[in-house]
């Protein structure tokens, strides 16, 4: 399962070459992650952060290759590359408008781990135990074939 996530790129996200600036791509992955929980009906703020829980990022692994401009519109296409009971692999590309994933290669690749904590300790919880709906949505759209 893929979700595609609408961007546009403002001038205040850009460097002073007119790009987006390498950090911002983590705040569209981030508004993406949201968005594809959305898409499997499992509300972040209602159901992660509502019931006690934060879902911190615990590992980055980012390739550019070609910048988006600002003005520009692009998607970040998201899914899910790897289902563990204490953290989950995001696969994230950003594209621009127009491009086609699989068979234009994206602007951006992303792998971004997260893992789900206690709001007071900040303790690592197991999702399989904690949100066990979750985990087997996750399972059931999980990337086939896909390496990390």
């Amino acid at each position: 399962m893929f979700v595609e996530t609408p961007i546009s790129v403002r001038y205040g996200e850009t460097d002073m070459m007119g790009v987006v600036y390498h950090a911002n791509y983590l705040l569209y992955f981030e508004d993406a992650r949201i968005d594809f929980l959305d898409h499997v009906n499992f509300s972040y703020s209602q159901r992660i952060e509502g019931e006690g829980f934060m879902s911190p990022i615990h590992e980055v692994q980012i390739k550019y290759r070609a910048p988006l401009r600002y003005g520009e519109a692009g998607f970040v296409r998201t899914s899910i590359a790897k289902n563990l009971p204490m953290r989950t692999v995001y696969h994230q590309e950003v594209y621009r408008e127009g491009m086609t994933p699989g068979v234009d290669a994206p602007l951006v690749d992303a792998y971004i781990t997260v893992c789900v904590v206690t709001r007071e300790t900040f303790k690592p919880v197991n999702l399989k135990k904690t949100f066990p709906d979750l985990y087997e949505t996750y399972a059931s759209v999980l990337e086939s074939s896909e390496s990390v």
